[in-house]
């Protein structure tokens, strides 16, 4: 699996990003969706991923920088056809190393409270991703789940 960094402007991201955006729509009410679009992804504060194996799009993951101290995730999501194949673990793993690598003291999270979601919170959970408070510009949502793991 090849993770690189994307600069979103190719058909299978654009495609997969609309995807991730119709699912979350589909498991929650348009105030409680916080998946960015692809305008939200470029902004200067954000890297984006995508993962590839042998010219196919296998997933992506995003990094926002809230502060010299925090970071985000963003925009996790797994192609439908490599679900269950260690995607998620593998850009996870990827996110986390490089928010190490940038002197992070915190990485937190947003994802959805339905069972949808539960797939994520267990994987983000055996990262050690721990429930919190809302942080950022987040408000107390009963649609949303916030988790956070320190790094230092």
């Amino acid at each position: 699996m090849d993770i690189r960094l994307d600069d979103l402007r190719g058909a299978p991201i654009r495609e997969l990003l609309e995807e991730h955006l119709r699912d979350m729509h589909r498991h929650s009410p348009p105030e409680s969706v916080h998946a960015l679009d692809l305008d939200g992804l470029r902004r200067p504060e954000i890297s984006f991923w995508s993962a590839w194996e042998g010219g196919e799009l296998l997933g992506c993951g995003a990094l926002k920088e809230l502060d010299a101290r925090h970071g985000e995730i963003k925009s996790m999501r797994t192609a439908a056809a490599h679900l269950r194949r260690g995607v998620a673990r593998r850009m996870l793993d990827h996110i986390v190393a490089e928010a190490r690598r940038r002197g992070y003291a915190r990485l937190s999270l947003e994802t959805g409270s339905m069972a949808a979601f539960e797939p994520a919170r267990r994987l983000y959970e055996l990262f050690g991703f721990e429930r919190t408070e809302p942080f950022a510009n987040y408000r107390p949502d009963p649609n949303s789940l916030f988790m956070t793991k320190a790094l230092a």
